[in-house]
């Protein structure tokens, strides 16, 4: 427990930035969800946007550090490997 007047401080601050991180990761996890739903239904328009939506949500985490940027270029390039898999033309025998 906090003794003094700025650990008390600091312990409301870590409060309200674990809250804000929790709500940030969470957003990014949600758009990770509707992307790979939007990539099962096969709608070309459809995929763009919910990865484009999910691109620019893991790169807003990576900008105000809440996850690596290299992470959030490793989730980028898992979606994109996704993506090319199921859309990827079966191959004639």
């Amino acid at each position: 427990m906090a003794n003094n007047k700025s650990a008390k401080k600091r312990n409301r601050q870590m409060i309200v930035r674990t809250a804000r991180n929790r709500a940030i990761k969470s957003r990014v996890k949600t758009a990770r969800k509707a992307a790979l739903a939007a990539i099962l239904t096969g709608d070309k328009e459809l995929i763009a946007a919910k990865v484009a939506i999910y691109a620019s949500t893991a790169d807003k985490a990576a900008n105000k550090n809440v996850i690596h940027k290299n992470a959030a270029s490793r989730f980028k390039a898992r979606i994109a490997a996704s993506l090319a898999k199921t859309t990827a033309a079966p191959a004639t025998a």
